[in-house]
Parts: structure tokens; C-alpha cells; sequence
């Protein structure tokens, strides 16, 4: 199982919107085929698995991290395939989330006198996709907020100067977690002030996330240069603002809290659209709205061994005035990344 779930992590940026899922098939204590789903609409981890496998899969044990699916999408079903294939036994790392599976691919494989163990290794299977696991149970995407700050927490100057506050290592990291990400969420001050182009570049790596830009009252140029990037930029602006049919810029109307985009309504789109993984990169007030409104899953912070000074912004904007009004986080890693650090915290309501 453990090495499925290595494999399945070589999907990690290119499945969207599907699951990442690995697959080894075992037979008389060798392995003979592994397998993982690289790409939405591609045969899935374990026919890759069993066509690596061959007649050596008759007979076999199948480990996979994920539930095999039962029901036709745009391929079939893989439990029919392992069991034509003679599989006689099955170790998962996880139920499927999907209501279309959700524990009807294990019932086909044991109806068919399959042996069926698990879950395995749960935790790590599970952590592969935490963002498709929450859209198919709360119709939301996993929204990862990314800031850089100084070492006194600041995050710009005063007049929005930001560049850099990191080194090279931290932006190239940067780069891994908009690759994994199914959208990109920047604010339109952002976009103004930075003229941030969103993208992905990495070597080897071609598909851009969706970039999608919540500006409520529709301020963006249409000559700003996220809207001139390849792959395909969002205006989520608000139901009233002035929205031109001439415009080159394509726009979500959406419902709006307080004078601006409605953010969870905004969420919830992005996962009709079957976006699993968010990946919020704005300012102290995009970030500190998202944070207040509870829809932010993890915090990700890169810190610098610099001081900006006390006039320089903020982390986040945060309507806090108490000490009993502050918001816990349970910080989950800290690691060096060349010369700055990266923290991975998640907010901790019953701290």
C-alpha cells in the first residue's frame, strides 16, 4: 500500500478533477504490475496496473488507494476489470467519497468472491486528496491561503512594494502548490498593484490552474497581465457591477455579503466546476476575508529573515479588537526552504 499510494502521488498534478490513486498487483509475494491515474478521461490506476500485470494478475492481490469505482464515467468500471482479471483479493487505503461509489465497488468485488481488506494506511490515502474527499461530501474545494511575510509579519510596504520578500527557493515551492491546485484566487487590489501573472512554470508541467480574480465592482484593466496568460482567467464580480457584453474578460456574477463577492457562494461555484483544490494568493484583505468567513482548510506562510518595519502591511486584515476574539491555529509543520521558512498551520475552532 505504501508504495500505491507513491505512485498515485505522481498524479499529483495532473488528475483534476479526478482522484489520485495508485495501484500494485501482487502475486505470489512479487509484484508484477503498478500502475497510477495520470489524467481525467485516461484508463485508471488499477487498469494501468493490470495491463502491466497481464495473465500474472489471475490469481493476484490487487492493493489500491481508493476504492475501485463501479459506475461508468468516461471509462469503465474498475471493479469489473479486476474481477475479468481473476484478482482474488483486494487491499484498499480508503472508501471512495464519491456517492456514485461510496462502498458499492468493495460490495461488487466481495459479491463476486473477491477478498476485500481494509482500509490500509488510511490517513495516508486519505491526505492524497483532501480536496476531492470535501467536494464530494460538502460540495467545496480544499482552499490552501499562501502568504509571504517578514519576520515581524509584515507583507508589504506601505505603498504595496512586495517584491521580493522571499528567496528563490520559497518561490519555486510556491510554484509546486499552484501546480497542484485546480484554481488560483487573487483579489483585485493584487492585480492592480503587482500585475501578478498567476501561472504555473515548471519545468515539464503545462496545465494551468484556473486563475480567477474576485473583483467586485469590475476595476481590473482589461490589459492586466493575468488576462493575458495562457489557460483561462475568471472575473468574479459582483450581481450588479457594471459588466460590459463588450468586454473581452469573461465574468461570474455572483451573489454578494457586505457589498462584496459572497466567497463561500464563490467556492461553491468553483467546485460545480469541479475544482478539488484551491489555492488562495491575495493581499491582507482578500486573505483576511476568506479567513474570517471560515473557508480557509490551511495556512501556508513563508517567512523571511527580514523586518519590514511597523508601517508595512499586515498578514491579514482581521476585524480582532479582543484577545478572546483571536483565532487559533494548530501549526502542523515548519521546515526550512533555502533560506526562509514555510509554515503549515490549520485553524483550531476548539483551541
Amino acid at each position: 500500500m505504501a508504495r500505491a499510494i507513491q505512485l498515485a502521488r505522481k498524479g499529483l498534478y495532473t488528475t483534476t478533477p479526478n482522484p489520485r490513486v495508485g495501484c500494485v498487483i501482487v502475486n505470489d509475494g512479487q509484484v508484477f504490475g503498478e500502475g497510477y491515474h495520470q489524467i481525467a478521461g485516461q484508463a485508471h490506476a488499477e487498469i494501468n496496473a493490470l495491463n502491466s500485470a497481464g495473465e500474472n494478475a489471475r490469481g493476484g492481490c490487487a492493493y489500491v488507494t481508493l476504492e475501485p469505482c463501479s459506475h461508468t464515467g468516461k471509462t469503465g468500471p474498475c471493479s469489473d476489470a479486476l474481477i475479468q482479471a481473476g484478482i482474488n483479493r483486494v487491499v484498499f487505503g480508503m472508501e471512495d467519497p464519491n456517492p456514485l461509489v461510496a462502498g458499492r465497488g468493495l460490495e461488487k468485488l466481495s459479491d463476486a468472491g473477491i477478498e476485500v481488506v481494509g482500509p490500509v494506511l488510511e490517513d495516508e490515502a486519505r491526505a492524497l486528496n483532501l480536496g476531492f474527499i470535501k467536494r464530494m461530501q460538502r460540495k467545496l474545494p480544499y482552499v490552501r491561503c499562501k502568504l509571504a511575510m517578514s519576520l515581524d509579519g509584515r507583507t508589504a510596504m506601505a505603498s504595496g512594494e512586495s517584491k521580493w520578500i522571499t528567496g528563490p527557493a520559497a518561490r519555486e515551492d510556491v510554484q509546486r502548490l499552484r501546480a497542484q491546485s485546480c484554481a488560483i484566487v487573487t483579489g483585485v487590489g493584487t492585480v492592480i498593484h503587482d500585475e501578478p501573472a498567476m501561472t504555473v512554470r515548471l519545468s515539464g508541467e503545462d496545465r494551468q490552474p484556473l486563475r480567477v480574480v474576485v473583483d467586485s465592482h469590475n476595476r481590473s484593466s482589461e490589459d492586466a497581465e493575468i488576462l493575458q496568460q495562457p489557460g483561462k482567467t475568471i472575473i468574479a464580480c459582483s450581481e450588479n457591477a457594471a459588466c460590459p457584453a463588450s468586454s473581452k474578460k469573461v465574468f461570474w456574477p455572483m451573489s454578494e455579503k457586505n457589498g462584496q463577492v459572497n466567497l463561500l457562494r464563490l467556492l461553491m461555484k468553483l467546485a460545480e466546476e469541479g475544482c478539488n483544490e484551491v489555492l488562495v494568493e491575495a493581499g491582507a484583505t482578500l486573505s483576511g476575508a476568506f479567513l474570517s468567513a471560515g473557508l480557509v482548510d490551511e495556512i501556508i506562510v513563508y517567512m523571511a529573515p527580514k523586518l519590514l518595519g511597523s508601517s508595512a502591511r499586515p498578514l491579514f486584515e482581521l476585524p480582532i479588537n479582543t484577545m478572546a476574539g483571536q483565532l487559533a491555529v494548530s501549526i502542523k509543520d515548519i521546515r526550512a526552504v533555502g533560506c526562509d521558512w514555510k509554515i503549515t498551520a490549520v485553524p483550531d475552532p476548539d483551541a
